[in-house]
Order: structure tokens, then sequence, then C-alpha cells
């Protein structure tokens, strides 16, 4: 006998068939059992089973749980003062250059103490399970250096305690310069890398490795050293890519196989070539576009073009993206960015799950995957890119429970 039984009601399983790149099922029925889908069907085809729960869903929609595959969610304070600057006409190079950016969530964040950090990024956590999220990638990066960056790792580690939600820890070792090692830069790489590295790797804190590739960051030969050390320690890696500039970052990260490759404003078509023949996802964030009122926008035509798959996430962070709601990243998708609907749906389910190396696991309703679902009381599925803000499903199940 099954746990729960989900009935009348339609489904975008988002396993993709010709011509029903949602795997849509109308009618459909979705059997659940020890947290994870048994069956998911007409539910015709269903009738005949047995559940100790049955839910009748009154025709609505059914997709997977969304997936924010970006985060940075754990800093202290806000950059609201920044928003301000930008407003006047400041760049992000001279926002940073001011002594702001990065290096003032760093402060802001080594003054917190632990459960201040944790209780700020619990809040910014339940926003995005409230819009639809039940997994959650999130980054280190604002400690800068190898005991901090390992404090932030531990925090997201128990921000996922005693919550409805899947948290995937990702170690950013190399974010920015500390103002104070300018001068000593291959010593601060060095540092990041064969200290931290080991160290991640031994207390299984991350499940990836990333870094921030762009002129006013880090170069492309000291991502390569990085890339190197993780793959050493059987760490995957992911790379901030092509944000500001063009510096081959997508190549790169594709040469090692990276899960994914993020931002990508400045993809040019060796790069999109690159990514498809590795299979390492573009994530695209539409909120750092927004916030930074960047022109540049992802070449998404070549990325079609070259069938990369295209993942969606807020990239929450204080700074040049400080965005909640994983609906409103999708509907930013498609008016900034000019995805389908069916884009960006795929885009935080299945894709999302691709750039975690998590698509066994979780992002399509399939057997043997975990019951991540959410319930929408839509006519159409469009309508979750359409609305400017869908405050999130009527119900979140997470591991085949209300939550």
């Amino acid at each position: 006998m099954w746990d729960r039984l989900l009935v009348d009601c339609r489904i975008a399983t988002l396993e993709a068939s010709p011509g029903n790149p949602l795997g849509v099922i109308d009618d459909g029925a979705i059997g659940i059992a020890d947290g994870k889908i048994v069956r998911a069907g007409k539910r015709t085809e269903l009738a005949g089973y047995r559940a100790k729960q049955v839910d009748a869903l009154g025709g609505a929609w059914v997709t997977p749980g969304l997936i924010d595959c970006h985060t940075h969610l754990i800093f202290g304070g806000t950059r609201a003062d920044e928003h301000a600057m930008r407003r006047a006409g400041a760049t992000y190079e001279e926002i940073a250059a001011a002594g702001g950016g990065i290096a003032a969530t760093v402060a802001r964040t080594a003054a917190a103490s632990d459960a201040e950090l944790l209780g700020q990024s619990r809040r910014r956590l339940d926003a995005l399970m409230r819009g639809g999220c039940t997994t959650v990638e999130v980054k280190s990066g604002y400690g800068l250096s190898p005991d901090s960056e390992l404090r932030l790792l531990k925090i997201a580690r128990r921000l996922g305690d005693d919550a409805a939600v899947r948290i995937v820890p990702t170690l950013l070792a190399l974010h920015a310069i500390p103002a104070a090692n300018r001068d000593r830069r291959a010593h601060y790489v060095g540092e990041m890398i064969d200290k931290l590295i080991p160290a991640v790797a031994k207390a299984g804190l991350a499940t990836s490795v990333d870094a921030f590739c762009e002129g006013m960051a880090f170069t492309p030969a000291e991502v390569e050293r990085l890339f190197k050390a993780a793959a050493a320690h059987g760490l995957p890696v992911r790379l901030h890519a092509e944000q500001l500039s063009n510096q081959k970052g997508a190549a790169l990260a594709a040469k090692y196989h990276a899960l994914s490759a993020d931002h990508l404003e400045h993809l040019d078509e060796a790069g999109a070539k690159a990514l498809a023949a590795a299979g390492t996802v573009a994530v695209l964030l539409p909120g750092a576009v927004y916030a930074l009122q960047e022109t540049r926008k992802p070449p998404v035509a070549m990325l079609r073009k070259h069938k990369v798959a295209m993942a969606v996430a807020t990239d929450c962070n204080p700074g040049t993206s400080p965005l909640l709601s994983p609906t409103l990243a999708i509907n930013m998708a498609c008016t900034l960015f000019g995805l389908t609907p069916e884009e960006a749906i795929a885009g935080m389910t299945v894709n999302a799950a691709r750039a975690l190396g998590l698509a066994h696991a979780i992002g399509s309703i399939a057997p043997g995957k975990a019951a991540d679902l959410c319930v929408w009381r839509i006519d159409s599925l469009s309508e979750l890119g359409y609305w400017i803000g869908l405050p999130g499903p009527e119900r979140r199940i997470y591991a085949g429970a209300d939550s």
C-alpha cells in the first residue's frame, strides 16, 4: 500500500517526449511511498492501487518542486546603501573600488555571530520555500579565508536542520581578493586552494567548488589551478563565467566538465559550443541583470542553437541580486531573456537539478525520484512565467509530506 495518492490533477512531469516538452499528463495521478514517487500517470492507470491517504486536487497543476541552483544565501546585513549608489549611476566596479561590494558583505558577515547568520539566512530560505523551492543551493564566499569559508559551509549545513528543504552546499573558494592580500595575490590563491580544498573534501562540507572568473576577480589560470585541486579531491566544479566580460571562462568550465557555467552575458559561440560538448548547464541569472541594469543579456538564441541546457536561478545575494522569489525569477527569465514559459519552468526544475548533479534524484516526476512537488491553482502552466511575482504554490510537498 502506498503512503499517498494524488488524483484529479494535471501533471507536468518534466519527463520530456516528442511534442510534449514538459511531459504533461492530463487527468493524472501520482503515487508516493517512503518519500519517493512510485508512479505517475493517467488517473485511470492508477485506479487499482491503494493508499493510506488520497488527495483530490480539483484539477490543479502539479510540477516538481522548484530548485534554486545558484544562491549566496549566507551573509550578514544588506547592501541597500549600494542600491542608492547604483541609482545615482555608480558601476559595479566603482562601488567595489569605494569599499563596497563583496568586501562590505565580508566585513558584515565576519561581525555577525553564527546564530545571527543562521537566523538571517533562514528568513531568506523561508521566502524561497514559500515560493515553491524544495531544493536550494547555498554558496559560501563571504569569508575570504580558509577558516571563514569553513565556518560558512558549516552554517549552510545547519540551514536545512528541521526544515523541509534540501540544502546543497557549494564552496565558492575564489570569490574576491581581500584588500590585505592584494599585494600577495599568489600567496592568497595558493592558501585558498592548498589549504581549503583538502579541508572541505575531508569534512564533506560541500558538493562542488565554484569561482568567480572575471577581470576584477580571478584569472582563468588561477581558476584552472583551483579546478585541478578540486578534481584531485573528487569535487565537481562550477563557475561564475562571462558576466562582465569574456574571459573564456565557459570554455574553461567545459574543459573540466563543470556542472554549470553561470551568468554568461558575454558568452561567445566558441564557449557555447564547448558547453554543449561537455554537457555543462548554462545557469541564467536574470535578477543580476535586472539589479545591475545591464543591457547585455545571455545569448539565449545561441544556447538554443547549440542545445545547451538552460537553468534559471535567483542568484540571491545582498549586492547584485537581492531576489527572494523563484517565481519572479521565472517571469524575469521570460520577459528579460526571452525564454519560453516551458524553458523557464524546465530551468527551475529538471535543468536546475542537472546543474547540481542531482538529476538522478530530483527535478522531474518519475519513479524513484524524491516526492518533492508543487501544487499550483492556475489554469495554464504559462501562468508561472506570466504573473509578476506569483506568491507561490497552493501546496508545497517535500519528501511526500505537505510542508
